[in-house]
């Protein structure tokens, strides 16, 4: 066909759709890596951690000791806390802390703290005399040091014998604490039978000596087994690291609140205990 008998092609026109050019990312500067790498490794180090721990242990004691209670605090000297309202300190020995070096016990003193009285373990049960007793009956008073001698009462043993073996090994003079019975354990028998073998010890050592023995036993055994009973004696109680003890404050005469002292002149840790009065109250519990 001749060019010029052709039709002429008409072309549809077609839209292009622009093309998008995915944005380049900018490298992420080295500075930040360094840096997030950093903090990644000091999260996940044990070392923060341990620092995390110990300022908190660090600011639990302080309000433990001060944000509480600031007449609780720790001497140093003693490596325990004590309770700032008593004025009249003292301990409690047997044989556990072997020889002991009195003078250097009374010398000891840290602000106004100082040792004031003792308690010595004498006997237990119907056989048993603690060997360092007599050693310590005859030095702690040379030392300046008022002392009371206390038997452990066994509730399994008759209270009368125990009480006559007691007096038989303790001369209690003028001058000395009252005598303690020593009471803590059940040993398999009745509350009920403990307090009547208890209460045989406590009457024929008053008999004996015109003096009312002192009962020592831990809060807890006291409020499952004697409050309520036996309530003419007066209590020394132990209860530990507390900056109180709870109990009536008329009901208590000694508060053993710590077994983990460390004095001067002692090679093991000691029990100490506060006294609830003043030197007057003290000298009218001695034996006239």
């Amino acid at each position: 066909m001749p060019p010029e008998k052709r039709k002429p092609v008409v072309r549809k026109t077609t839209t292009r759709k622009p093309v998008t050019r995915k944005k380049k990312s900018k490298p992420f500067p080295v500075q930040w890596k360094i840096a997030i790498a950093g903090l990644l490794l000091i999260l996940l180090s044990p070392f923060y951690y341990g620092y995390i721990l110990k300022g908190f242990v660090g600011t639990w004691r302080w309000v433990k000791d001060w944000g509480q209670d600031p007449n609780y605090r720790t001497y140093e000297s003693f490596n325990i806390k004590i309770p700032k309202k008593y004025t009249i300190h003292g301990i409690d020995v047997s044989y556990y802390q072997g020889k002991i070096n009195w003078q250097k016990v009374k010398e000891m003193k840290e602000d106004d703290v100082g040792i004031r009285f003792a308690f010595i373990k004498a006997t237990e049960g119907i056989l048993q005399v603690d060997p360092y007793f007599q050693r310590n009956w005859r030095e702690a008073p040379k030392a300046g040091i008022v002392c009371g001698a206390y038997h452990f009462f066994r509730p399994k043993r008759d209270g009368k014998t125990q009480a006559k073996f007691f007096l038989q090994v303790v001369n209690i003079e003028k001058g000395d604490l009252p005598p303690v019975v020593d009471i803590e354990t059940l040993d398999g028998v009745s509350p009920l039978r403990m307090r009547l073998e208890l209460s045989d010890f406590l009457t024929y050592v008053e008999m004996k000596t015109k003096v009312r023995p002192i009962i020592y036993t831990g809060l807890k055994f006291y409020e499952d087994n004697l409050e309520g009973k036996l309530d003419d004696y007066p209590l020394w109680i132990a209860h530990y690291y507390q900056p109180k003890l709870r109990l009536d404050k008329s009901r208590w005469k000694f508060w053993q609140h710590s077994d983990k002292a460390k004095i001067n002149g002692i090679g093991h840790v000691v029990d100490f205990n506060a006294f609830n009065g003043d030197s007057t109250a003290l000298a009218s519990m001695l034996v006239h």
